[in-house]
């Protein structure tokens, strides 16, 4: 007596992809960007709505149509020109020396223990305080010039980039470090090859938290010390377009 057995093939074809539309495609590579601008013209268009049917009052929430014809009348000023030159001077020598001091300052402080001990507290203590107060005391050390608004901006990137490469030069990989004592690496080729590679995301992290909050210090900077520069010429121009006429409608309005 013999048993038979049958063994049943099952054949898997390809599944075939249908191709999706060239604007399909485009959108899907470009969707975040797509979504983004969209967003952004959808508070724009409904602003300009809001605005024009008078449910958000001009006089403290201008439309986008005034906002964009001031800012055409705005660069037609000469003066406008030199105050964006004198504010992109503060924050590139405020960005350059930033970045020059707290990167190398950065790892040393990570890396070697007693730089650690030496310099915590006092990172721990300045950073605690925020950058305006420290405008007056700037003022007293070296005046209204340029210097002060240059050290403000200083201040607001140094921080913003020394915190996170310290934090990234503590946080190195702990078997990356194993690794490269196993084969009998240098503590200058542990340093070069694995520490610094391994901190540049923090690095860079920190300069684009830095960039946001140079704009910031020089403004500020630029109100408290109103001698050039364009915080300072906007509200100089401000004020020379001061009309009475504004403060008669608002108290006949009340």
């Amino acid at each position: 007596m013999s048993v038979e057995s049958a063994t049943t093939y099952r054949v898997i074809y390809p599944r075939v992809r249908r191709r999706r539309p060239p604007l399909v495609r485009w959108y899907r590579r470009n969707e975040r960007v797509v979504l983004g601008l969209g967003g952004l013209a959808a508070f724009v268009v409904l602003w300009q709505v809001l605005s024009g049917a008078g449910v958000v009052d001009p006089l403290f929430f201008g439309s986008p149509q005034g906002v964009f014809q001031a800012g055409v009348r705005e660069v037609q000023i000469p003066r406008f020109w030199n105050d964006v030159r004198y504010s992109l001077t503060e924050v590139t020598v405020g960005f350059l020396a930033s970045l020059v001091l707290a990167v190398p300052l950065g790892l040393a402080i990570g890396w070697y223990r007693r730089v650690s001990f030496a310099f915590d507290p006092w990172l721990n203590f300045l950073n605690a305080i925020p950058r305006p107060a420290l405008i007056p005391l700037v003022v007293l050390w070296v005046g209204l010039g340029i210097e002060m608004k240059t050290i403000i901006v200083f201040l607001g990137g140094f921080f913003s980039i020394i915190l996170p490469t310290v934090e990234g030069v503590r946080t190195v990989d702990q078997q990356l470090l194993d690794v490269a004592h196993s084969f009998r690496a240098s503590q200058r080729r542990l340093f070069t090859s694995v520490v610094i590679p391994a901190t540049v995301p923090f690095i860079a992290a920190g300069v684009r938290l830095a960039l946001g909050r140079l704009l910031i210090g020089v403004v500020v900077a630029e109100l408290y010390a109103q001698t050039e520069g364009e915080a300072a010429g906007r509200v100089e121009r401000h004020f020379q377009r001061w009309r009475p006429s504004a403060n008669l409608d608002l108290e006949e309005g009340t």
